[in-house]
């Protein structure tokens, strides 16, 4: 039986090469997904991360007690050069350096001034903005040599003084740098120019994730981010076989208690572990949902592949049981059949997944910014998933039809090829898919009235939906019939080879439906997120509308940053600008939460915000005196008139008694809460400074606005001007990410499903061989035997949409009331251009994957055709 299965493998080679590429590429499809999952988590990570492998002990400042002199600034804050904080709080300097170098167990010394800078490009766009944490900052620190080992020069020389500059070898080709140039940046405040002088390398994965790096001599670096002849931070390294907590000991008795600390690099590398699984935590959940997805839709082409294949082989099977093989041996060779592909398909498809991890980093970073870089991670678990799917579910799905064909009697399969279900069979399909559907639409319906858009409740939801897909599935032979013979009058309409292409389809309802729900799964999957997402700009955009009546908006991308007085003043006399209001937002600790508090002027923020009070009003808000949204009152329990005790910026823990003097409805420009401007800026992260300017145009302005402010801002890389429909853009930042990685997971599944399609159609006109060529003796042409088999794969590509779109729409109907819970103006939204080139495209899909068996079929010579067994 070995031998009859070789000989079977290679017998049939354009079978052979069929179903080889089908787990080729279900394998690929998980492989590839795997390995983009685990190198995409890999990337975040490394973007996020600084490598303590060579550090035993790091010195820092310490944040100077609540309340005393220097508590609102610290070591490494940007725009705080010089002052009294800075000189209060960081006691790094070359004299410390030096002490702790002749402490026994230090090997080196390595003192650093770092920060944050965000650069222009060459062509005066900011630089990867998309990434501000990432926009790395270090003094060039020369050590006896006159060389800083950590950031080896590979053009140029180091920068010498405050006006020039040297960047990162990725940062230089990202914005088109030669040396020479002059580059446009921005720490905290205005925008300063220096001279390129110098390319340098890095290990630092914050930098070749995807960030920038901007280096400075060691003066100007110091003067920009901490004080004077002051440090960030001091890194030692230790000589071999130093303990590092004896290290850390040593070096901390040396430190002002109240002034500095000493920590070792494990628990640094620790603490910042914990930190990183925090804002990487939702990057692995995505990641695995579309490795899930893949696996789903790969492992469902195969199983259909083979169903097929040993359906076909049914004549085959009985005439081996004639000539007396056992049930077992007929089994037994199939499953061999199936080892063999699997093995040779698995080392392609792996292959072939490499291929595309590599490139859906490229396809899904629609902004050049959305997904970090980094090399491809192959881990075990891809490589055991392609054994699985390649090997485990290429065998499982042999097995199953295997062993049903070979309990057929030898003479009744001789008779008949195709064995239609049993009555009980189909009597079970519909009461296990009636019931799958039953708990998935219940389990949907039931989130229907819900606001909460829990962790918990998302859960369900995406539970329930995989209920209904899975009921689809199971129900979808079942649906073929009376859908079927809907779709027929219309391809009836055609003529005769509309009529046999219909015919066609309905003459197995299993292997139709088998076709058509790889097509369904990816329809539903896009329908369903694209409306959500649809509806959900919908709502931004009304709340932008209700709650701005500003036509700009300019802010800085972090609190703790600000924007220069002086390029306020630009923009107020910016031709086109009828008003300009300054707003200072900060934290608001109130309730045992945080929140967001906005720093305006009572009379100047009604003409750029639409508030509309519940109670009280505008007009008292003053020092002591706040504005709460409908929400946060409703929380605490308040309404206007009344007290309560909270604190505005800062650390510390004394809160201060406020009067309420009205409650708004949520608005996001107002955000959570109304302050006096004076006040919020006083006790704000940066103290003093403004982080929004809302600008009225006047109502004949041009379209050359923007451009205008951006000039009146300096071109600082720092802030962004945004007109309302950017600003919808930028609130709904998250679901495009995921609406991106759905057309991604659409394009794959759309592959998958042609390949189906391709697979079907080539098998039923392989088995229908002198049925076409009857067909071609009565007198059809060669085009009518070509038009039939691509209505016939229109039709399957039609059903398997119709049941896609239903499950996706009824899936995003029910799921949106979670997304209510989050807008207050949600409402279902149907994208119907949208949803109509989904449809364009599945039925595209169809169409292309008949060419080539339609092709084959229309070049059947009649009379070899008929004298076929």
């Amino acid at each position: 039986m070995l031998k009859t299965a070789l000989r079977n493998v290679l017998a049939h080679k354009a079978r052979l090469l069929m179903t080889v590429l089908a787990v080729t590429l279900g394998v690929a499809f998980v492989s590839g997904t795997l390995v983009f999952a685990d190198s995409s988590t890999a990337a975040h990570r490394a973007a996020v991360s600084k490598d303590y492998a060579d550090i035993a002990v790091t010195v820092t400042p310490k944040d100077p007690p609540p309340g005393a002199p220097g508590a609102a600034g610290s070591a490494g804050s940007a725009g705080s050069a010089g002052s009294a904080a800075d000189e209060h709080a960081t006691v790094l300097d070359d004299e410390l350096a030096r002490k702790l170098a002749g402490l026994p167990g230090v090997a080196a010394v390595r003192p650093t001034a770092d920060g944050l800078a965000t650069l222009n490009a060459s062509d005066g766009s900011p630089l990867r903005t998309g990434r501000i944490w990432a926009h790395r900052a270090a003094a060039y620190v020369p050590g006896a040599d006159g060389k800083d080992s950590r950031l080896p020069l590979t053009e140029g020389r180091a920068p010498r003084d405050s006006t020039e500059i040297a960047v990162d070898s990725g940062t230089a080709a990202a914005g088109r740098f030669r040396i020479g140039d002059e580059i446009t940046l921005a720490t905290d405040g205005p925008v300063m120019t220096k001279r390129l002088v110098g390319i340098v390398t890095t290990l630092d994965t914050r930098v070749t994730a995807g960030g920038t790096l901007a280096v400075f001599d060691k003066a100007t670096a110091q003067q920009l981010f901490v004080s004077p002849g002051r440090y960030t931070s001091i890194d030692l390294s230790a000589v071999p076989g130093t303990d590092e907590a004896e290290l850390s000991r040593r070096v901390a008795a040396l430190l002002p208690a109240d002034r500095a600390e000493a920590t070792t690099g494990t628990a640094q590398a620790a603490q910042q572990a914990v930190l990183v699984d925090t804002l990487t935590r939702g990057n692995e959940k995505l990641s695995l949902v579309f490795a899930g997805v893949a696996l789903f839709i790969g492992s469902f082409l195969i199983v259909n592949t083979f169903t097929m294949l040993v359906a076909r082989r049914t004549r085959e099977i009985a005439l081996l049981r004639a000539i007396g093989a056992t049930r077992r041996q007929v089994v037994r060779s199939l499953l061999w059949e199936a080892v063999l592909l699997g093995l040779a398909a698995s080392g392609l498809g792996f292959l072939a997944g490499l291929g595309i991890a590599s490139v859906l980093p490229r396809i899904l970073s629609t902004t050049g910014e959305a997904l970090p870089r980094g090399p491809l991670v192959i881990g075990p678990l891809p490589v055991m998933a392609a054994l699985a799917v390649g090997v485990g579910v290429t065998v499982l799905a042999a097995w199953l039809p295997s062993r049903k064909a070979a309990r057929i009697a030898p003479v009744e399969a001789m008779r008949a090829a195709e064995q239609p279900p049993t009555v009980a069979a189909s009597r079970v399909r519909g009461a296990a898919g009636a019931l799958l559907l039953a708990l998935g639409a219940g389990l949907l319906l039931s989130l229907a009235g819900v606001k909460d858009a829990s962790e918990e409740n998302l859960r369900s939801a995406m539970f329930g939906c995989a209920l209904l897909v899975v009921a689809m599935i199971v129900l979808a032979p079942l649906l073929a019939v009376p859908v079927l013979r809907l779709t027929g009058r219309l391809t009836g309409r055609l003529g005769i080879t509309g009529h046999l292409a219909h015919r066609n389809a309905l003459r197995d309802p299993r292997r139709t439906a088998a076709t058509a729900s790889a097509l369904m799964v990816s329809t539903a999957l896009v329908a369903g997120l694209s409306v959500i997402g649809h509806s959900t700009g919908q709502a931004l955009d009304r709340q932008a509308a209700a709650g701005l009546g500003a036509d700009y908006v300019i802010s800085t991308h972090t609190s703790s940053a600000g924007i220069d007085p002086a390029a306020v003043q630009r923009v107020s006399a910016t031709p086109g600008v009828r008003t300009a209001t300054a707003v200072c937002d900060s934290t608001l600790f109130i309730g045992g939460g945080v929140r967001q508090i906005s720093g305006v002027d009572p009379a100047a923020a009604l003409s750029v915000m639409k508030l509309d009070f519940v109670s009280g009003s505008l007009k008292d808000l003053g020092p002591g005196r706040i504005a709460l949204s409908r929400t946060l009152a409703r929380e605490n329990g308040v309404r206007a008139g009344d007290r309560i005790d909270a604190r505005i910026g800062g650390p510390g823990t004394d809160l201060t008694p406020y009067t309420v003097v009205g409650v708004y409805e949520d608005n996001p420009t107002a955000q959570d809460a109304l302050g006096a401007r004076t006040e919020v800026q006083g006790k704000a992260l940066a103290p003093g400074s403004v982080q929004r300017v809302l600008v009225r145009a006047d109502s004949g302005s041009d379209g050359g606005a923007l451009d205008r402010l951006r000039t009146a801002t300096g071109n600082n890389p720092l802030l962004q001007v945004q007109d309302r429909q950017e600003l919808v853009q930028a609130a709904a930042g998250a679901l495009g990410t995921l609406l991106t990685l759905t057309y991604g997971l659409l394009a794959i599944g759309g592959v998958i499903a042609a390949l189906g399609i391709m697979n079907t159609l080539a098998m039923s006109v392989s088995d229908r061989t002198r049925e076409i060529g009857v067909l071609r003796a009565i007198g059809m042409d060669r085009a009518g035997i070509r038009r039939m088999i691509r209505l016939e794969s229109l039709t399957v590509a039609a059903f398997g949409t119709l049941l896609g779109l239903a499950s996706g729409l009824f899936g995003a109907w029910t799921v949106g009331a979670l997304t209510n819970g989050a807008l207050k103006d949600y409402s279902l939204a149907l994208p119907w251009g949208t949803l109509l080139l989904v449809c364009l495209i599945s039925l595209a899909t169809g169409v292309l994957a008949a060419a080539l068996p339609a092709r084959h079929a229309s070049a059947l010579s009649p009379l070899e055709a008929v004298a076929e067994l």
